[in-house]
């Protein structure tokens, strides 16, 4: 199936701990490349919420009757983004939320992509919402009204953006990947002290150690 290997996601959080200041997951959806939703479930942060944020969240007390604990939700989301290539926007912050890092080359952040600003008309190295390129290259309006994001339309939203651009930008990225370094056996008389240079380790390093 095209594109089984792709995955979007997309988090929302609530406040806990002092003054509601520290952003903890309670709520994960995650969508196939057809932007079907595969996983969207409520989760209970694993301190007492101090701040639903539910003009932004759309979380409210009611949905955390039916949530699962944070580590059973973190453990059912990583088994399915493993071995995925995992699109979002800002995608740190659904990250940082999970307590996971993905590997880098296998990450597509649809507010890290140069040409759908481009694309929008906007300046390439813009900080650009998801509301903002979902309006300009989609026509089409997310995150209005007060009753707070909806993480599945969101995470939908950075596929159909991601899917837009795919073919340029995955042609872009594999232009740009740091080239692989000669074999010695191969190459005798290369220089050892090249596989100390840093553009040799960045994309080794992480697909080994995760």
């Amino acid at each position: 199936m095209a594109g089984s290997e792709y995955v979007a996601i997309d988090c929302e959080m609530v406040g806990t701990g002092p003054q509601g200041r520290l952003s903890e997951l309670a709520r994960c959806s995650v969508v196939n490349y057809e932007g079907d939703v595969i996983y969207d479930k409520y989760v209970q942060p694993e301190l007492p919420i101090v701040d639903y944020r539910t003009r932004w969240s759309g979380i409210t007390k009611r949905h955390m009757k039916s949530a699962i604990p944070f580590k059973a939700a973190q453990a059912e989301i990583l088994k399915i983004l493993k071995d995925k290539i995992v699109v979002g926007h800002a995608i740190h912050n659904d990250f940082q939320a999970l307590k996971y890092f993905h590997p880098k080359d296998r990450t597509r952040d649809t507010s890290r992509i140069p040409i759908l600003n481009q694309r929008a008309g906007l300046p390439s190295r813009a900080n650009v919402s998801l509301k903002s390129l979902a309006g300009h290259l989609l026509q089409k309006k997310i995150q209005v009204g007060c009753k707070g994001h909806s993480s599945v339309e969101d995470a939908q939203t950075a596929m159909e953006l991601y899917r837009l651009v795919e073919v340029q930008w995955e042609t872009e990225l594999a232009r740009s990947l740091p080239p692989r370094p000669p074999s010695p056996i191969t190459d005798p008389t290369a220089d050892s002290n090249q596989y100390m240079d840093d553009q040799y380790w960045p994309t080794d390093l992480m697909t080994s150690s995760l």
